[in-house]
């Protein structure tokens, strides 16, 4: 009981080590379904996307991969967006996602580099893990995966990627997707 005491007390004088756990909020799944219909909008999400030739993924994401580098605008703010598709099971092949891509499609994760400010801990960027159908997908506390996802935590979306310096591991795709539009 002291102990909790404490804990909460210390989370009382340091709203930033509160602000660093939350993500998932109303506020942050509103973002996401703003998020949602830009990519709608750009065929990069729901029916009809355009594709693109999968290639080899691994955990967590999928066995299968396909990546999309671009810009979105939302709010008035315009930033990087990376959309990935995440397909499996595992021993699916290109051939078969390309034959029937929503069969194999498990969930969409997404990174949106947002305004100036937004976490300039972690570069701005939103993250965000959609279920095939739109809806977010959840942690196995029930929390909605969009936002600052496990801002402070050793595992999870941030922690990850703050292990490159830009939280883009394949920034040379990104600097040619940004340098051609």
């Amino acid at each position: 009981m002291f102990r909790n005491l404490i804990a909460a007390a210390a989370l009382a004088a340091s709203p930033s080590l509160l602000a660093a756990q939350e993500f998932g909020t109303d506020a942050d799944a509103d973002y996401a379904a703003l998020l949602w219909d830009v990519m709608e909008q750009s065929n990069l999400v729901g029916d009809n996307p355009i594709l693109s030739t999968p290639y080899d993924g691994g955990p967590p994401h999928g066995m299968m991969l396909e990546t999309f580098y671009t810009k979105a605008t939302i709010n008035g703010h315009t930033g990087d967006l990376i959309v990935k598709r995440n397909y499996g099971p595992e021993g699916v092949e290109a051939e078969a996602i390309l034959a029937d891509p929503a069969k194999h499609l498990g969930a969409l994760t997404v990174m949106f580099q947002r305004e100036a400010g937004y976490d300039a801990d972690n570069a701005d960027w939103f993250w965000v893990k959609y279920l095939p159908d739109g809806s977010l997908d959840k942690n196995p506390a029930g929390m909605q995966l969009a936002g600052r996802v496990a801002k402070g935590a050793e595992q999870g979306c941030i922690a990850c990627h703050s292990g490159v310096e830009d939280y883009v591991f394949t920034s040379d795709h990104l600097d040619t997707a940004m340098k051609s539009e």
